[in-house]
C-alpha cells in the first residue's frame, strides 16, 4: 500500500529540472528549523543567562514574523534572483555579526537577532509558490504539497541532530555560522537553478502602492488562515503537556523520545493515507483530517504511560502531515499568481502564531491544573478548528475549485503531458 508514494515522490524529485530547485530548497531551509535552538546555545556558550539567551531568540522570530511578509511581497514583484541572492548573502552576515561581534548583555545583540530574522531566506514561500507555477498535472502537484509536509516533519527531527553533530567538533557559535552559510550557498542555489519550459512566472506589477494586508484582503484564504492558526494551537499545547506527561510517569529524558513518536507517526500517516487523498476536493478533505486529527489529539486522554502516550501520539498524529499538504494545496488554488509567495507566508506565519499561543497557554495552565487537562484543551481546540473548516468548505471551494490543475500545463521533453 505504501510503495505507490515513495515512487511518486521519486519520480518527480528526479525529474530533470525540478530536482534541482527541490533540492537546493532542502539545503536552504536547513536553518529555519535549528536556528532558535542555536542562538539559545551559542548565547550561554558566551556566558549569557537563559533570559539574555531567550531574548534573543525571541527577537529573532519576531524579526522573521516582521520581515517575511515584506520579503515575500518582494520575491513576487521582482522574482527569485534578486530577493534571494539578497537574502542568501545578508541572512550569513547577519548572523556571523551576532556571534562574532556581539555579546550577551548589551543593545547590539538582540538588535542583530532581529535583523538576521528579518532577512531570513523566503526558501519556504519560494518552493510553494513554484511547485504552485512548475508545469505539473493535478495529482502531481498534490505529490509535491505533501513531499514538502514530510519534508517539514523531517527538518524538525533532523536539523537539530545535524547542530549536534557540528557542535562535537566546535563550539556552537561556530556551528551556527556554519548552519547559516550552507543555508546561504542552498538559497543561491535555488535562485538560480535552471527550472522546466513551461513554468508559469508570477504577474509583475512593480507599479502602484499594494494594500497592506496583500492576499489576505481575499476572504478564503484569510478564513483558511484562521483554521491554520486554530488548528496550529494544540501542537503548542501538546509541546508543554508531553513533557510534563513524561515527568509526572516515566523518566524525564524519556519525553526525546515520545516526541519522536509523534513526529514518526505523522510522516508515517502521510505515506500511509496519502495516496488516495487527491480524490478528495481539499476543502473537504480539510475538514475530515481536522477531525481525525481531533480524534487523534484525544487519544492523550488515555494514555496512563510514557509508552501509552507514546503510541497515543504515534497514532493519533497520523493526519497531522496531510492536513499541512492540503492547506497548501488550497493557499495555492485561493491565492493570485502575483502574490503567490506572500499567501504562504501568511499561511506560515499563522501556524506559527496559533503554536505561540497554544505554548503560552500550556504554560499557564500546567501549574495549575497539569497536563491531562492541557491535552482536553487541546482536543476541544482541535475540534474547534475541524468546525470552522467544515462551516468554510463553500468559501474554501470558491477559489480552490479552478487553482492549480490549470497553471503551467505546458509540457516539455521528460515532462508528462496532461
Amino acid at each position: 500500500m505504501t510503495s505507490g508514494l515513495p515512487r511518486r515522490f521519486l519520480d518527480l524529485l528526479t525529474r530533470p529540472r525540478v530536482a534541482g530547485a527541490a533540492w537546493w530548497s532542502v539545503v536552504s531551509r536547513l536553518p529555519v528549523y535549528l536556528m532558535s535552538l542555536a542562538l539559545v546555545l551559542t548565547v550561554r556558550e558566551q556566558g549569557g543567562s537563559y533570559a539574555q539567551a531567550g531574548l534573543v531568540a525571541a527577537l529573532y522570530t519576531v524579526g522573521m514574523a516582521l520581515g517575511s511578509p515584506l520579503i515575500a511581497r518582494r520575491l513576487d514583484r521582482n522574482g527569485r534572483a534578486v530577493v534571494l541572492t539578497a537574502t542568501a548573502v545578508a541572512y550569513p552576515l547577519a548572523l556571523a555579526v551576532l556571534v562574532w561581534a556581539t555579546r550577551p548583555g548589551g543593545w547590539a545583540q538582540p538588535a542583530t537577532a532581529v535583523v538576521a530574522g528579518m532577512v531570513l531566506p523566503p526558501a519556504n514561500a519560494c518552493m510553494r509558490s513554484l511547485w504552485a507555477r512548475l508545469p505539473l498535472r493535478e495529482e502531481e502537484r498534490e505529490t509535491a504539497y505533501l513531499w514538502e509536509a514530510l519534508l517539514t516533519e523531517v527538518l524538525v527531527i533532523g536539523a537539530p541532530l545535524m547542530l549536534a553533530a557540528l557542535m562535537l567538533a566546535g563550539p556552537a557559535g561556530a556551528a551556527l555560522t556554519v548552519i547559516a552559510v550552507v543555508g546561504g550557498v542552498g538559497t543561491l542555489g535555488l535562485a538560480y537553478t535552471r527550472l522546466p519550459a513551461g513554468t508559469g512566472a508570477a504577474p509583475q506589477d512593480p507599479k502602484g502602492p499594494r494594500h497592506p494586508l496583500g492576499p489576505l484582503r481575499e476572504p478564503a484564504l484569510l478564513a483558511l488562515a484562521g483554521i491554520m492558526a486554530v488548528s496550529a494551537v494544540p501542537i503548542g499545547l501538546l509541546t508543554l503537556a508531553i513533557p510534563a506527561f513524561v515527568d509526572r510517569h516515566g523518566a524525564p529524558g524519556g519525553a526525546g523520545v515520545v516526541y519522536a513518536c509523534w513526529g514518526v507517526g505523522s510522516a508515517l500517516g502521510a505515506v500511509w493515507l496519502g495516496r488516495s487523498q487527491s480524490e478528495v476536493a481539499p476543502q473537504v478533505r480539510l475538514a475530515r483530517l481536522l477531525l481525525a486529527y481531533a480524534v487523534g489529539t484525544g487519544l492523550t486522554l488515555l494514555a496512563g504511560s510514557q509508552v501509552g502516550l507514546a503510541v497515543a501520539l504515534a497514532v493519533g498524529s497520523a493526519p497531522i502531515a496531510l492536513v499541512s499538504a492540503t492547506e497548501m494545496t488550497l493557499v495555492s488554488g485561493i491565492a493570485e499568481e502575483r502574490s503567490m509567495a506572500e499567501a504562504f507566508t501568511w499561511a506560515s506565519l499563522a501556524t506559527v502564531l496559533g503554536d505561540a499561543l497554544g505554548q503560552q497557554a500550556g504554560g499557564l495552565l500546567m501549574d495549575p491544573f497539569g497536563p491531562r487537562t492541557v491535552f482536553a484543551v487541546a482536543t476541544g481546540t482541535a475540534l474547534a478548528a475541524a468546525a470552522l473548516a467544515f462551516v468554510c468548505r463553500g468559501l474554501l471551494a470558491r477559489r480552490a475549485a479552478p487553482g492549480a490543475e490549470v497553471r503551467g500545463m505546458t509540457a516539455e521533453p521528460g515532462m508528462p503531458a496532461p
